[in-house]
């Protein structure tokens, strides 16, 4: 029903809107909170690099390639080439953010060496995840063109959710290298008291933003049902 000056007001688009702020809000914290802690120089006067080398090297992985990557904080680990990838901010600095940063990541590496579930799950998540978020909408569309076709926007709203289950199945892959990266850096000496607490924030911030894209998606996910459930039911 046309509201206004001809224009259908769509309520459940304040669903959209709250997960956009919600990552919005995560991504500026974790800027910020990385910007502070990237300007505290740590005492061990150790790089990214150095740092995740010892670490990879102290828990018995040798056959893991640390490269240098451009970008800023395009840090990730690559459990398919067995390489892990430090980007410019994280590579050569000293700063207790990036040896954090530095840290995940070889928890990411260390998960795999341990074939930590969580990580082969969503690992294996990532084709079918990567196809369902991408056919979603094309197959709901062609289920609205095609007389509101039940079965096509069924199979939409399934593949949507493959999305969903692979932001669910990532935080606590996320979480756990997290807390692999601060146990590593204090109990191999890397960093202690006040850089171990700034470390904490600055991985905390960054894992805020995992959660924010999982809440985006489960927002958007209940937006698709509410649209096209009542639709279904009307039928």
């Amino acid at each position: 029903m046309p509201y206004g000056y001809g224009y259908y007001f769509d309520p459940t688009y304040v669903l959209v809107l709250i997960g956009v702020i919600i990552s919005l809000w995560a991504s500026a914290k974790v800027k910020t909170t990385y910007s502070k802690y990237s300007r505290v120089r740590s005492m061990s006067g150790l790089t990214g690099a150095q740092v995740a080398d010892q670490i990879l090297r102290a828990n018995g992985i040798y056959d893991v390639r640390i490269e240098h990557v451009s970008g800023e904080l395009t840090d990730h680990y690559d459990p398919k080439n067995r390489v892990l990838r430090l980007s410019n901010v994280v590579y050569n600095s000293t700063s207790v953010a990036a040896l954090g940063v530095a840290a995940h990541e070889c928890g990411h590496a260390v998960q795999d060496d341990k074939d930590y579930f969580p990580l082969r799950f969503r690992n294996a998540l990532v084709p079918v995840a990567n196809f369902g978020t991408q056919a979603a909408w094309p197959i709901i569309i062609l289920g609205l063109i095609f007389g509101s076709s039940n079965f096509l926007i069924n199979l939409g709203i399934l593949l949507f959710s493959l999305g969903v289950l692979f932001q669910l199945v990532t935080l606590p892959v996320e979480f756990d290298a997290s807390h692999r990266a601060i146990r590593i850096l204090g109990n191999m000496g890397i960093l202690y008291g006040d850089e171990i607490r700034g470390t904490k924030k600055v991985l905390s911030a960054a894992a805020m933003t995992y959660v924010a894209a999982a809440a985006a998606s489960i927002l958007s996910l209940l937006r698709l049902l509410i649209l096209f459930g009542g639709r279904r039911n009307r039928d």
